[in-house]
């Protein structure tokens, strides 16, 4: 089987997650559609309040502010962020403080958002173009009261972060060899680009040669942001590396994102979304998220029904976990009770 690097075996990870998250068959859904065989990577079962791929990012991050002795934890997402949620059930379990800046004005504390509260953390409302600059002023604010904060960038998405999923493609590559399974592409949802970095760089590292697609959630090819995007993407991959003593260096041309399924933006749940949630609670009882994991396996699917694959191929959609939020889009999803 393979093995993890020795230096990331070495590097500070407090344990969070339930590994390995299990590979699951969708055998009722591939039969359905006539395409590929279908497997899913069940990173929304990871265990921490609820579960997701922050939690694999998690196990880094913290581990790294616990090393630099912080006392409290700063990062920044949407109302419904499914990292926010899982940063302040990491930070209770450390016993750090947890400060929550979400973009937008103040909403009702329904799905992600009540969880945060419960989890203890402390919410700052900002305009979302100002998260950053707010984290900024928070940590400076502690400092000068003789805190000790430690600020994670939206998503997790830094180069410690993305150490998680290059683990993760580790054990991938394990289940697989133990299994007897080879997988021909894997899609999965991508907005702030660690997980990407993470799976890409481990991908090249474990000897993973499938397809590896992203599907962009938010991220748009307009004014060059695709080029700012990659690059960044590539930036956090390649710090990765050094980070694990590897001489790996990838380029932009190494990542593949798919830019098709941003429908009506961040966060609106579109036909898309409605139809795949609906479809695989009810052909597979698999629950998927209205923002990033429906779209990215609607995109998926889409592929599938335009005959994009070859026969005989096995598909994997790697299931990063934002099934939390659902409830707080039952108008979208169900419509009204009357």
């Amino acid at each position: 089987m393979n093995q993890l690097p020795h230096t990331l075996t070495t590097l500070p990870r407090l344990s969070l997650a339930k590994l390995p998250t299990p590979i699951d068959k969708l055998a009722k859904l591939s039969q359905q559609l006539g395409g590929p065989r279908l497997l899913v990577k069940r990173d929304d079962l990871t265990g921490l309040a609820t579960g997701g791929n922050k939690t694999r990012k998690l196990e880094f991050l913290i581990a790294d502010a616990l090393q630099k002795n912080a006392d409290a934890v700063i990062t920044a997402g949407g109302p419904q962020s499914n990292h926010c949620r899982q940063t302040a059930a990491a930070a209770a379990i450390a016993g750090l403080d947890c400060h929550l800046v979400l973009g937008g004005p103040p909403q009702p504390p329904i799905g992600n958002l009540l969880l945060d509260q419960l989890l203890g953390a402390t919410i700052h409302w900002t305009p979302k173009p100002q998260r950053n600059a707010r984290m900024s002023e928070l940590a400076a604010a502690m400092e000068a009261d003789a805190r000790r904060p430690y600020v994670i960038p939206v998503g997790g998405s830094n180069s410690i972060g993305a150490l998680g999923y290059v683990a993760a493609m580790f054990e991938l590559v394990g289940q697989l060899e133990e299994q007897g399974r080879g997988v021909d592409r894997i899609f999965f949802a991508t907005s702030s680009g660690g997980t990407q970095a993470g799976l890409v760089l481990g991908a090249r590292l474990a000897g993973f040669t499938g397809r590896i697609t992203a599907i962009s959630i938010d991220q748009t090819p307009d004014d060059h942001s695709e080029e700012k995007f990659l690059a960044d993407v590539c930036r956090v991959a390649n710090g990765a590396a050094e980070l694990l003593d590897s001489d790996q260096q990838l380029t932009v041309s190494d990542f593949e994102t798919n830019y098709n399924y941003l429908g009506a933006g961040y966060g609106v749940v579109g036909d898309l979304e409605r139809d795949t949630i609906q479809l695989l609670a009810r052909t597979e009882g698999l629950l998927v998220g209205p923002v990033y994991t429906a779209r990215a396996f609607g995109a998926m699917l889409d592929q599938i029904r335009h005959g994009q694959f070859h026969p005989g191929e096995t598909w994997l959609f790697w299931h990063t976990g934002d099934e939390t939020a659902l409830h707080a889009y039952a108008d979208d999803l169900v419509g009204g009770t009357g």
